[in-house]
């Protein structure tokens, strides 16, 4: 997979590619990520990319040349057509299905706005598809880049570890994650579960079941609602 990310501080995800699970992908060429910075393609000796908004208003909007000619010259570098997509609160929640859907394709371009946002005519003109990763305002669309790659990454083939890894975790079965426990058996007189030390697969599949619907119940009741 290749993902092309276009920002104006692409230094942002320098530190976050570079560890654990998105740097050893990366280096084992499971996925290969590009960061542009939008600001190479302003056409003016201040590299200007946002102007005030038409019919007034606070801040400023990303003007549309800059990214349309960011865009294409990034999409010249490869003949796989991309999947658009803008980073935007007014976009669909980023599900796990979602991250699923995404994690197939052979190549993303992500654009991670600044300011008030982008001229509604990049969305437009691009054909790009708006994702939100939840109902709050960030200073951009830098954070929300990274989180669709992180959790895109982790399900690629060879990403992690272990090839159960991603089955096992919450909202993967419309569930949250059952409880887990490692050594000491006795900690602070807090007790692994019996069941867990029984060696039984049977018995304990079930009892994870049982955990994760009822936690499920008890802290996330809208995803029983949406499983069922």
């Amino acid at each position: 997979m290749r993902i092309d990310v276009l920002t104006l501080f692409p230094e942002m995800f320098t530190s976050p590619l570079s560890g654990s699970i998105l740097g050893r992908a990366q280096d084992r060429g499971i996925v290969e990520v590009c960061l542009t910075n939008i600001r190479d393609y302003a056409t003016d000796d201040y590299r200007k990319v946002d102007d005030k908004p038409y019919g007034g208003g606070p801040g400023m909007v990303m003007m549309p040349g800059p990214v349309f000619d960011c865009f294409e010259h990034v999409c010249a570098q490869s003949s796989q057509t991309p999947r658009v997509l803008v980073l935007t609160p007014q976009g669909r929640p980023l599900t796990q299905a979602c991250v699923r859907e995404l994690s197939r394709e052979d190549r993303l371009v992500l654009l991670a706005g600044r300011y008030e946002g982008f001229d509604e005519r990049i969305r437009q003109g691009l054909g790009a598809e708006q994702l939100s990763i939840g109902d709050y305002i960030l200073s951009g669309g830098e954070l929300a880049a990274m989180v669709l790659i992180d959790a895109v990454i982790r399900l690629l083939p060879g990403a992690l570890g272990h090839a159960d890894s991603p089955r096992d975790e919450s909202f993967e079965d419309g569930l949250l994650e059952y409880p887990q426990y490692t050594r000491p058996e006795v900690f602070r007189d807090m007790h692994v579960p019996e069941v867990l030390l029984s060696g039984d697969h049977a018995k304990i599949a079930t009892w994870r079941r049982e955990q994760a619907r009822e936690r499920t119940r008890r802290w996330r009741p809208d995803l029983l609602r949406e499983e069922q």
